[in-house]
């Protein structure tokens, strides 16, 4: 003999709708309601990057030295701040991952180091609209461009000088620098 059949309850018409309504809305207020985490990740990172190598190297003479674009500086869109944050973020973790880093850095400090700019990333990847890289009109030269020219002059110096441990000090010295501007960007991408 059959079973009876029990009456399932329907979800309304709308329900579909307010359920893709409250996802949109929980991904709005958890972009916009930022974890005290956040507030301290230039200073965290900070501490990591003088934990990776402790001890300076000795110096050495650079040529044509990087030196952070001054334009970065006076970006006061907050997309604008928070793609750039992103695009320097991305490439951070690009250059401090790479198979040519020091051999005297602490791989500890490191890897906590890219662990925390992958998490970053993620978390401005998902915040962040599609089409949030593109600012035509802003700026005298678009703010990606110039972090990109940046962060090839950046490799340029280091396959210049052939990956030395004082070139690679040079840059943990400019990375500590992008960390700096990142307070600022992030500053402003929250207003």
């Amino acid at each position: 003999m059959p079973a009876p059949a029990t009456s399932q309850p329907r979800l309304a018409r709308g329900a579909p709708a307010l359920l893709l309504l409250l996802t949109a809305l929980a991904t709005a207020l958890a972009c916009h309601h930022r974890p005290a985490r956040d507030a301290t990740f230039p200073w965290r990172s900070l501490q990591l990057l003088q934990a990776m190598a402790p001890s300076p190297t000795p110096p050495c003479h650079h040529h044509q030295e990087p030196l952070f674009p001054d334009t970065l500086l006076h970006i006061t869109h907050p997309q604008q701040a928070a793609a750039t944050a992103l695009r320097i973020l991305q490439h951070l973790f690009h250059t401090l991952s790479g198979h040519t880093t020091p051999q005297h850095w602490h791989n500890d400090a490191r890897h906590q180091l890219l662990n925390s700019l992958q998490h970053r990333i993620q978390r401005l990847q998902h915040c962040l609209p599609h089409n949030a890289t593109l600012f035509p009109g802003q700026a005298p030269r678009n703010p990606l461009i110039t972090i990109d020219k940046y962060f090839r002059h950046i490799q340029d110096f280091l396959r210049t000088h052939n990956h030395s441990a004082c070139a690679w000090d040079h840059v943990r010295l400019e990375a500590r620098l992008c960390f700096q501007h990142l307070h600022n960007l992030t500053r402003t991408a929250r207003n």
